[in-house]
């Protein structure tokens, strides 16, 4: 059986030159044949043999676009076909300003375009937005007198479109007395990037030659914008479903936050890809639902689905959410073994979920090494050091950023804010919201104003906190009126506090936070009826208060406590471990519950017990009972950490001897000798 060209056949007629070109199955045997064309041929760059070698080279799947370049470069006088192979083949694997080289030499050195030049070199400049060029290139194309060849039109209709040059997109397209399928198609897709989802259906309505691409972009449309109805009504009137079609309608369903109805989706594709898997682990770590995405990942590495980039960046971003380090470690050494190499996306990553599993110098590390970092990776790096309280460091790093010349933008400085905010600074936090606009350019937003605010109150100063509440050049959101509350609760103000609360129930009628926190401020200052008119009125609303949550991980499983909670299979262990360490902080250095913390008017002794079961206490005791001795305990809290156990963290970091690292809603908190990073300002 022959396996590739007959090299004994040819001989200088040239007409089956291309037949056996076809022939060739790999890179190997095209050489031989080209080795064979030169001892044969006494001129081989100045015949079409050669140019249907270049052309092979340049375009076959088995070619090398590198030597089609160095073999165009030695012919004495290229045809208009071997000009347009090799513009054809750069524009196909993704030099496109090689490409648009190619075609500026060839106008140069006097060879006219013909009407395959123009979709090559129109196709390099849509991918690689190279709308200037490809004016250039239609205002030729017009006076080639080519511009309304079919290709030609569809080209630079599918140009425009891309661009969001939507007007001379549809200009064209109605000139059109033949449109193809890829016009309507470009026209299609043109409107949904650019949101005009009515226009985009118009367009769809009219089309007469539907293709699945059509069907897709209309449904991947409909999902980005939230409309299910819409999307989920095209799917089902879709004559043919490819897997795109069933990526779109997941990806729509993840869009809308219905994991339920993306993972039915899933679920019932007859055929999945990479990006199915890939979309339903977005969707679970976007919602939250880590455990889901871990298990889901583990499903896809056993059925041998080989990931991708967006597959180990939902799978860190899901570690990070957990706090799952062991878990985190794994993906990592994962992507050594695979030798994956981490680029900017796979990098800024790994940072964010070392920081957020709390190991910040680790992230750093990672950092350092990262080549050609964008404002993400410095944003991301900024944040981790926020939230780890060491303020210091992450100015220090946004100096660094600005010498780079990475201009910040308006996440930097939420970042930054945070940090100052954490760390009391309060001059510097007011001077980097004045540096945004005189300095950087930024309009500062609600989010900014918010965070000084907050900066303000947690350092006591109400009254500033107001005055920049009243001056906003916006009106104030619920997250700005909600850190004034937060610093009236930590300086136990409760004539500022009581109007700011029933100010937040007005705005936020249905946030759970509201009703305990102004509660709370009630219950301190032992103004028992008022606090329960606030319990009753959250009652009568609906609204239940969100349950606090913490979790920690061992051995790479994932254990999770609530309040009290009784579930776990090891309760009873758990139990009789935490009534042994407040019996010892007890004996030891004269622990006692802080009560005040208790919005209840309830007996002392129940108040006590109340305290004793909160999950994060829970998950500390568990950690004692079943961890490595001298091991660092690892807890993740949805809430902000209760007085009362911050106080207890801090006793059985000195009592027991271990480091304990609590994540909370705000900051990471490092217990270790009886002392916290966070100097007991949180």
């Amino acid at each position: 059986m022959r396996v590739g060209p007959n090299l004994a056949a040819i001989s200088s007629a040239e007409h089956p030159v291309r037949t056996l070109l076809e022939s060739c199955r790999n890179a190997k045997q095209l050489k031989q044949f080209h080795a064979h064309l030169i001892k044969g041929d006494a001129d081989p760059f100045g015949s079409s043999a050669s140019s249907f070698l270049l052309s092979f080279y340049a375009v076959s799947p088995h070619g090398n676009m590198a030597y089609a370049v160095a073999l165009f470069f030695r012919l004495r006088n290229p045809s208009i076909f071997s000009w347009n192979s090799i513009i054809r083949g750069l524009s196909s694997c993704r030099k496109p300003e090689q490409a648009v080289s190619f075609f500026s030499e060839m106008l140069r050195r006097g060879f006219r375009p013909n009407k395959f030049t123009f979709p090559f070199v129109i196709k390099a400049c849509t991918e690689s937005s190279l709308i200037r060029s490809g004016l250039s290139v239609h205002t030729h194309a017009v006076k080639s007198g080519l511009e309304s060849d079919p290709y030609v039109h569809s080209a630079l209709i599918h140009m425009y479109a891309n661009s969001k040059n939507l007007h001379t997109a549809r200009k064209l397209f109605d000139q059109c007395s033949e449109r193809d399928v890829v016009s309507w198609n470009s026209m299609i897709d043109g409107y949904v990037k650019c949101g005009e989802l009515d226009l985009a259906r118009s367009v769809f309505d009219r089309m007469a030659c539907r293709d699945v691409i059509s069907w897709n972009t209309m449904i991947n449309g409909y999902g980005l914008m939230g409309n299910l109805i819409q999307a989920r009504s095209l799917f089902e009137q879709m004559p043919l479903r490819n897997v795109v079609s069933w990526n779109s309608i997941l990806a729509g369903h993840a869009k809308c936050g219905d994991v339920e109805g993306a993972y039915r989706i899933f679920s019932e594709m007859p055929h999945r890809d990479v990006v199915s898997w890939n979309a339903m682990l977005a969707c679970y770590a976007q919602s939250g639902q880590s455990n889901e995405a871990l298990a889901l990942f583990n499903e896809m590495h056993s059925l041998k689905v080989k990931p991708t980039d967006a597959t180990i960046v939902s799978l860190l971003s899901a570690c990070g959410h957990l706090g799952a380090l062991d878990q985190g470690e794994c993906v990592h050494a994962y992507m050594k073994e695979h030798m994956i190499a981490i680029n900017i996306v796979l990098g800024t990553a790994l940072v964010d979920m070392y920081a957020k599993c709390g190991i910040i110098y680790l992230a750093k590390e990672i950092f350092d090494v990262l080549e050609h970092k964008d404002a993400l990776a410095w944003n991301t790096m900024i944040a981790g050091l926020a939230m780890h309280g060491h303020a210091h460091e992450a100015l220090q790093l946004f100096d660094e950023m600005v010498e780079t010349g990475i201009r910040p933008d308006d996440i930097t400085f939420i970042a930054l804010l945070g940090a100052c905010s954490h760390s009391g600074m309060v001059d510097k936090g007011r001077q980097l919201l004045q540096s945004m606009s005189t300095t950087y350019g930024i309009d500062p937003k609600v989010e900014h104003y918010g965070c000084v605010v907050d900066l303000l109150a947690r350092a006591g100063l109400l009254e500033a906190a107001m005055e920049v509440i009243g001056n906003m050049p916006m009106e104030p959101n619920a997250n700005a009126w909600g850190a004034l509350l937060g610093g009236c609760r930590i300086h136990g103000n409760i004539d500022v506090g009581e109007g700011v609360g029933k100010r937040l129930l007005d705005l936020q009628p249905k946030h759970s936070g509201r009703y305990v926190l102004l509660s709370n401020i009630y219950a301190t200052a032992n103004k028992w009826e008022e606090a329960r008119k606030v319990r009753k009125l959250m009652s009568a609303k609906g609204v239940a208060k969100l349950p606090g949550l913490s979790v920690i991980e061992l051995e790479g499983a994932v254990h999770r406590f609530t309040a009290g909670d009784q579930t776990h299979p090891k309760t009873d262990a758990i139990y009789n471990k935490l009534f042994e360490i407040s019996k010892q902080l007890k004996v030891e250095v004269g622990y006692a519950p802080d009560t005040k913390q208790v919005m209840f008017d309830i007996e002392e002794e129940e108040k006590e017990h109340s305290l004793s079961v909160h999950s994060e206490k829970l998950a500390v005791a568990f950690g004692l009972l079943y961890s490595q001795p001298c091991t660092v305990i690892r807890v993740v809290k949805n809430l902000r950490v209760c007085k009362d156990c911050h106080q207890f963290m801090k006793l059985v970091s000195r009592v027991y001897g271990r480091e304990i690292i609590m994540r909370d809603r705000n900051r990471f908190h490092r217990f270790f000798g009886g002392e916290c990073s966070c100097l007991d300002y949180w």
